[in-house]
């Protein structure tokens, strides 16, 4: 009876592990096809995961256009960055991004690279990405520049020396600028993430009108960002976050096409490796 009991309960941990590994991986493909559907990605831009069954490791598509992404193309990396299974695909150069930043940050869940359009000309002014409407963007917005670090290059995050000094300058805050080049977000889920890439590119052209008006500009105040934060966060059914999700996903589905899934079998067989 004991031992019956004990192969039910690793049974039950095997199949618990597989389904949200599985709800993951279907949340990046889809979280790839909202950010394209959105205008935040274009052929260029990626979005990651912590593996949930592994920490110390994290998953990210083939280098691939974000509008096309399967589950079938997300490959499992370790926290050097490399695939822990090379078997030949092609990877993308900018990968150390989310490396980095997952090494330095336990508590993030998913991270977004983009060219976000509105996002870039705040990366090469003197004008601070501030808050009107997202509250994420506290304590700070920082401009992270390659220059400082390694003099002129092409402006990717190609190795781990970027990708570790990026994610420096990230710091405790959700969103950093690149200069000239983009901005990195995270979350703790893959959908907080998706979500503040979005709204990162609304909050830019929320601020470039309100300039374009002229005058002072009364920002979302810390305290208020607090409270709207303290909300967000929370997973709420039909509330925040997942009204968004839900909508943005069956927009991006309709766009795009609904994505093959990943089916039981080969979870189980990611599972076991």
């Amino acid at each position: 009876m004991a031992k019956k009991t004990k192969r039910a309960a690793g049974a039950s941990r095997k199949n618990g592990s597989s389904a949200e590994y599985k709800a993951v991986i279907d949340d990046l493909v889809i979280g790839n096809r909202i950010l394209y559907d959105q205008g935040v990605v274009d052929g260029y831009g990626h979005v990651s995961a912590r593996d949930p069954r592994n920490p110390e490791r994290f998953l990210l598509s083939r280098a691939r256009a974000p509008g096309l992404v399967q589950p079938s193309d997300i490959i499992e990396f370790g926290m050097d960055g490399e695939p822990i299974r090379d078997d030949g695909r092609p990877v993308y150069s900018e990968r150390f991004i989310h490396s980095e930043i997952y090494l330095a940050r336990p508590d993030v869940n998913g991270v977004v690279h983009s060219h976000s359009p509105t996002v870039v000309p705040f990366t090469v002014t003197n004008v601070p990405l501030k808050p009107i409407r997202a509250s994420f963007f506290y304590p700070e917005v920082p401009l992270f520049d390659t220059r400082d670090v390694a003099g002129w290059t092409n402006l990717l995050i190609s190795n781990r020396e970027l990708g570790r000094a990026l994610a420096e300058k990230l710091g405790k805050n959700s969103v950093v600028l690149l200069r000239g080049h983009g901005n990195a977000v995270v979350g703790p889920t893959v959908r907080l993430a998706v979500y503040r890439a979005v709204y990162t590119e609304a909050n830019a052209k929320l601020l470039l009108q309100a300039r374009m008006l002229g005058g002072p500009i009364n920002y979302l105040a810390p305290e208020e960002a607090a409270i709207m934060e303290s909300s967000q966060t929370r997973h709420r059914p039909g509330h925040g976050t997942d009204r968004i999700w839900e909508l943005l996903k069956s927009e991006a589905i309709a766009r795009t096409g609904r994505p093959k899934t990943l089916d039981r079998g080969a979870a189980q067989r990611c599972d076991a490796r």
